[in-house]
């Protein structure tokens, strides 16, 4: 079993909060580097989403949407 199946079983029915934490550690990474990484982060972001099964550039719950970034 990969490291990433292991993270994946472990995150299972918690894949909002997952979510918020990869956003809310990318919003700070953008913080940190004053926004000059921003796409590569926007990047890691949907990645990681995609890893734990949600399509790129969705929140974790309906409705939802991103701020947009400056």
């Amino acid at each position: 079993m990969s490291m990433m199946d292991k993270i994946k079983q472990m995150l299972k029915g918690h894949e909002h909060q997952a979510s918020q934490g990869i956003d809310k550690g990318g919003d700070t990474v953008d913080e940190r580097t004053q926004g000059k990484y921003s796409r590569q982060v926007d990047t890691a972001q949907d990645k990681l989403k995609q890893q734990l099964g949600e399509q790129p550039g969705q929140t974790g719950q309906p409705g939802q949407d991103r701020p947009p970034q400056p």
